[in-house]
């Protein structure tokens, strides 16, 4: 008999959530509004989806952009000040057809992630007043103002130059080996519709000690850096820029390197549609001034190259996925044999309902590693990748698929137990 009464208990306990799901539904299907609020699909990288749903609860999020009635794709860059600019794009489908959209949202650079992800929340809420107010939900929402601000002419007394300085010690140790490393970097920028000037310093330093039959050895590495770029906004397509850099590298053994290469760069899209897509084609000639702390495997101590480059970048972001490659070869000119190719991609496509494809990697043709060091490295510098090694390529990729199937909603926000 006590069987029977727990086999009974655990019977309700179980059907009572089933009984009070569908009377939910049933609220659904007579009274209930959501069953007619947008359908939404927000195709966004860094987005924190659970804090969007909470704060904007009268709309349905589906999983699948081919059962959305809104469209919304968020691309960002960086700002001149240093912040993030957000592009958010609105794109009606099926019963709201036509009815597109686009807000920009800027985020400061001192900005929490907590003020710049509220900031992109509300953005979102206002893109999606048009599509609710077509909608029975337009009556529960309600639009507060707050106080108002007073026009004013905005004055930067800093002229749009940012300035950014970073340090950064690390050490990490074990019975046998301790690694100690100190990054520093300034960096400082001025950019404008008309001019992008950026400057950086970076320097590294890195020592290993480990023990080896009651040796201890230890193997340093340094760098250090100063590039500058400055570019100049002809049309919108059309830009024109210098590169030059010093720079001392005991991985690469360089002593003392020195770089300046001119470009010009044409753009096939608009800049003002970077966000969404690019294919920009950059041609430059650059000199090159290298001081090598060891002699190379070609007996040089100091050389004098010139070098020419081709880029081509070709980035998309569209509701069926993101594409992100890029191609770019160069060579010296006094010897055309000793060159360059390589290829960098990202794509992420939407194939069909409920699956997707993800393909990254790079693979690259090396031909002109003119400074490594004439001789043979020893075993620790070998294992702990304090000299550059000869190569002739260089691959690297990850392939993911993704299916997903079950119900169309996700508007569901449930932390508990969550990493």
């Amino acid at each position: 008999m006590r069987h029977k009464i727990f086999l009974s208990g655990l019977l309700m306990l179980s059907l009572f959530p089933i009984t009070k799901l569908q009377a939910q539904e049933n609220a659904d299907s007579s009274g209930n509004l959501r069953k007619d609020a947008v359908k939404v699909f927000i195709d966004c990288r860094h987005c924190d989806m659970d804090h969007i749903r909470r704060e904007i609860p009268y709309v349905n999020y589906v999983r699948d952009v081919r059962e959305a009635e809104v469209y919304v794709l968020e691309t960002s860059q960086s700002t001149g000040s240093g912040g993030r600019q957000y592009t958010i794009l609105f794109q009606g489908l099926q019963r709201f057809q036509g009815m597109n959209d686009t807000l920009v949202y800027n985020s400061q650079p001192d900005d929490t992630r907590d003020i710049t992800r509220e900031g992109r929340t509300k953005m979102i809420k206002m893109g999606m007043m048009r599509y609710v107010a077509r909608t029975p939900l337009f009556k529960e929402v309600e639009i507060l103002p707050t106080e108002g601000v007073k026009t004013q002419e905005v004055k930067d007394k800093w002229n749009y130059w940012v300035f950014e300085l970073r340090t950064e010690p690390q050490f990490e140790a074990e019975e046998s080996l301790k690694d100690l490393s100190w990054d520093n970097s300034i960096n400082v920028s001025r950019i404008t519709p008309a001019w992008k000037l950026e400057s950086s310093f970076d320097q590294s330093f890195t020592r290993k000690k480990y023990v080896f039959d009651d040796t201890t050895y230890t193997r340093d590495r340094s760098y250090w850096s100063f590039d500058n770029l400055i570019v100049k906004s002809l049309t919108d397509h059309w830009s024109a820029g210098v590169v030059y850099e010093l720079k001392s590298s005991s991985y690469r053994n360089i002593k003392f390197g020195l770089n300046v290469a001119p470009a010009i760069e044409y753009n096939i899209f608009p800049y003002s549609e970077s966000t969404r897509r690019q294919l920009r084609i950059l041609y430059g000639i650059g000199y090159i001034y290298n001081r090598y702390q060891d002699t190379t495997i070609y007996n040089k101590i100091v050389e004098n190259l010139f070098e020419q480059q081709l880029r081509l970048a070709f980035r998309v972001q569209q509701k069926w996925g993101y594409v992100n490659v890029s191609l770019q070869a160069s060579g010296y000119m006094q010897d055309l044999s000793k060159n360059r190719l390589e290829l960098d991609g990202y794509m992420r496509i939407r194939l069909f309902k409920g699956f997707s494809l993800r393909l990254s990697g790079s693979v690259a043709r090396i031909n002109d590693q003119l400074s490594l060091v004439k001789g043979d490295l020893d075993e620790a510098e070998i294992l702990l990748r304090i000299r550059e090694l000869a190569t002739a390529y260089r691959v690297d990729g990850r392939l993911g698929i993704v299916y997903t199937f079950g119900s169309i909603y996700n508007n569901i926000v449930n932390p508990r137990f969550g990493n």
